[in-house]
């Protein structure tokens, strides 16, 4: 038989996901992966995988799945849930720490709390086709993942390994910070000469909130509106994550993973690479306000994130 877990409630929106899918903007296919990358890779760690190893990213609440294999182990990184196993030794796994389960086991991840987004990893990882180089799904393309879409009742996501070692746990040696409340930063431009003057210092001045239409490939904002100077279409130009798009409504779009490609409203600013998993963490209705920074801060920032990260993954603790 082969490994697998058995999908018996799959959560309003839980697909596979690696760190994405690189090199192929320029024939339309957008980066996907992980919303948060922080936390698939703190994920993967927990359990002995290397950083791109296939998870599952689950939105706003996680599925229930059961064990068709001798044993597999998970861990949750991203939210405040906990991992409900609801069979044989029925217990509550916190997020952040790794657990061993055994064939028949059942487990539910419920509401994600405060946060959108969450990972639930397994030691060696989904057993899926790569596309393009990636396992991640980008559903509107119906590429990767399980069959390029959201996982479904009744499904099947197989695994690599049929049976994982008997050790010790492992679990962070401290509480991830989601950082709801930090400000996002981000660099001016390309067409910031598209914006007024008092919307350029609307936009870093006001509070604007995660509005109810967001999803993998764009966080629509409410707030002020920005006043355009030159009208609001441009001769379409590339897109990268990040990207904060300003159409005729004059309310700011920040495209995410699974953004398009090119696009022809004026971007008032983008998102450092850093900050991406601090915005993909926040649900609707969570407060945003940015903060400019030049291109030499945001690789400064990057750089010391990515050390803090590998820090991260070095320093778990025994359980």
């Amino acid at each position: 038989m082969t490994p697998a877990l058995e999908v018996i409630g799959p959560g309003p929106h839980t697909t596979v996901q690696d760190l994405g899918r690189f090199g192929f903007q320029d024939v339309g296919v957008p980066p996907a992966g992980p919303l948060d990358r922080i936390s698939l890779t703190l994920a993967n760690a927990l359990v002995g995988n290397p950083p791109n190893t296939p998870a599952l990213e689950l939105l706003l609440q996680g599925p229930t799945l059961k064990v068709m294999a001798e044993s597999v182990r998970i861990a949750l990184v991203g939210c405040g849930a906990g991992i409900e196993i609801r069979s044989g030794n029925a217990r509550t796994v916190p997020a952040g720490r790794s657990v061993r389960l055994v064939r028949d086991e059942i487990f539910r991840i419920g509401a994600l709390g405060d946060s959108v987004c969450a990972y639930l990893a397994i030691e060696g990882g989904a057993e899926v086709p790569l596309i393009l180089g990636s396992a991640s799904t980008y559903v509107r393309g119906v590429i990767g993942g399980l069959h390029g879409r959201r996982l479904r009742q009744h499904d099947t996501v197989s695994l690599r390994l049929s049976g994982v070692a008997m050790r010790k746990e492992r679990a962070l040696s401290r509480p991830l910070d989601l950082a709801f409340d930090q400000q996002i930063r981000v660099v001016p431009g390309p067409q910031a000469d598209y914006f007024t003057a008092e919307a350029l210092q609307t936009f870093f001045s006001s509070d604007y909130t995660v509005s109810p239409q967001a999803d993998r490939m764009g966080y629509r904002l409410a707030g002020p509106m920005l006043a355009h100077a030159k009208g609001y279409d441009i001769v379409s130009d590339g897109i990268v994550t990040g990207a904060i798009q300003v159409p005729g409504s004059g309310l700011p779009i920040v495209l995410m993973v699974d953004h398009q490609t090119i696009g022809g409203y004026p971007k008032i600013a983008t998102v450092i690479s850093a900050d991406i998993p601090i915005v993909g963490r926040r649900r609707p209705g969570r407060r945003i306000r940015f903060i400019a920074v030049d291109v030499r801060e945001a690789e400064r920032l990057r750089s010391e994130q990515e050390a803090a990260l590998r820090q991260g993954c070095e320093n778990l603790v025994a359980v």
